[in-house]
């Protein structure tokens, strides 16, 4: 089986995945700030965080996952204090809405999710740590800041010696939780208590205050993989500079490299346009649903492009995705149906005809390949089958190997509302038809059309082939 490459953001390398203990692989994803839902932007990166998680357990590794929860920074304590609600009350909400989200994505949950406020007492001993080192100092308020200029090796993720990216000079201070000035100042490790606050502080050697956000991940992968593990993970937003701060904070404190690997997926796009409150397309799950899409058809539209490259959402998306499906769907009916339930599989764990679909996704997720072969295969395995030219013993060992497929993508579906398996004859005509278009025998493919009409089904074309649906 193909070993699983990945393209790392330290290196700017294909680098294989493999764990660094000989046992376990051991990564951590950025999780989400829990101040409001979650947008399908958000859940690009999630998404395909799960799907390398099944690639690599599909390799034969094991795996430790751990996602935090983000529930005390700028946004959590703005917007808690604007609502009126305490900071407990206020991010547990948004983080059921969250989990709840992920259950109908069909993300694995991760092995462990620490939140920011339970984990205050182990952050508090790494900014002392630091303190200690000479890496950070204590402010006049109380704040607490990492001294950029005494971690020589700053700016190695995101190459800030090839960019107009400048260190600014020694005792400039960053406040803020996140920013995109284009200057790496010193950044706070620890926020000193402010009136807009509330409630919201915690006790601490230099005062009552709270942690920073980019500390609270140092503070919390560690804690659960180590000094040391395989991968990070998060969106490409948070390579400059959370990513980068968590580097330099927790290699400063440690003088051990902190993660070996570093995995960033690439900005969604809405109809061609950066998502924005101002132009009203930051889109929930809830959204997709309302528009009368099943949470399969958007995670299929999340992984269907190469994560490296920006994804343009649009609502057609979706209509093809959910044809896509219901293709693989029937299939899925029609190797069952051949196997009649009778036949067991053989012990053998191969991926059979579906062989080359694993080996694209071990191939750096590539997921557009990826599918362009499963559909490839189902497309022979459909023949086959029509052909009656599938034993039952043959159907058993490749649905067993075809779920193995589908649970490597993460989808599954609705067994209450299954399309039904178009009868062969319907089949042949719609075979047809689609020929008859693709030579432009225009008349031919209305004629074909009428035919499955009078037989009681509807054809819907897509760019790569068409859907077979029974007519309402």
């Amino acid at each position: 089986m193909a070993e699983p490459l990945l393209y790392d953001s330290l290196s700017r390398s294909l680098q294989p995945l493999t764990a660094s203990d000989g046992e376990t692989f051991r990564f951590y994803c950025c999780g989400p700030t829990v101040y409001g839902p979650a947008h399908i932007g958000n859940f690009r990166t999630f998404v395909i965080q799960d799907l390398l998680r099944r690639v690599v357990e599909a390799s034969g590794l094991k795996t430790k996952h751990v996602r935090n929860i983000t529930d005390v920074d700028d946004k959590t304590i703005r917007q808690s204090q604007t609502e009126g609600k305490s900071l407990q009350a206020f991010t547990e909400y948004w983080a059921e809405r969250f989990h709840a989200d992920c259950e109908a994505l069909n993300l694995l949950e991760p092995h462990v999710e620490p939140s920011a406020v339970d984990h205050i007492e182990i952050q508090v001993r790494l900014i002392q740590r630091l303190i200690d080192k000479g890496n950070a100092y204590v402010a006049e308020d109380g704040s607490v800041y990492f001294r950029v200029t005494s971690f020589a090796d700053y700016g190695k993720l995101s190459r800030l010696h090839e960019r107009e990216i400048t260190t600014a000079p020694a005792g400039t201070l960053q406040s803020d939780d996140e920013y995109d000035r284009e200057s790496a100042a010193d950044f706070a490790l620890w926020k000193a208590h402010k009136e807009e606050d509330g409630p919201n502080a915690w006790p601490s050697p230099w005062g009552k205050g709270r942690p920073g956000w980019h500390l609270e991940c140092s503070a919390m992968s560690m804690e659960y993989l180590g000094e040391s593990f395989d991968l990070h993970s998060g969106g490409v937003d948070l390579l400059f500079p959370h990513h980068e701060n968590e580097i330099a904070q927790s290699e400063a404190a440690t003088g051990k490299p902190f993660s070996r690997l570093w995995f960033h997926s690439t900005h969604l796009l809405v109809e061609g346009h950066k998502m924005s409150k101002s132009l009203g397309n930051l889109f929930t799950l809830q959204d997709v649903k309302d528009r009368g899409f099943s949470p399969m058809a958007l995670r299929y539209v999340l992984i269907a492009g190469q994560y490296r490259q920006p994804l343009n959402f649009t609502w057609d998306s979706l209509n093809a995705a959910r044809s896509a499906l219901r293709r693989l769907q029937q299939l899925h009916q029609s190797l069952s149906a051949a196997a009649d339930d009778t036949s067991s599989p053989s012990p053998s764990s191969d991926w059979g005809p579906f062989q080359p679909v694993y080996d694209a996704l071990a191939n750096n997720l590539n997921t557009p390949d990826a599918l362009g072969k499963l559909f490839t295969a189902a497309h022979q395995i459909e023949r086959d089958l029509q052909a009656s030219q599938v034993t039952r013993e043959a159907a058993a060992d490749l649905l067993a190997a075809y779920d193995r497929v589908l649970t490597v993508f993460g989808f599954t579906f609705d067994t209450e509302a299954a399309p039904a398996a178009a009868p062969a004859e319907v089949e042949a005509l719609a075979a047809a038809r689609w020929q008859a278009k693709q030579a432009r025998d225009f008349a031919r493919a209305d004629a074909l059309r009428n035919q499955l009409t009078e037989l009681g089904w509807s054809v819907r074309d897509a760019k790569d082939g068409y859907e077979l649906t029974p007519a309402n």
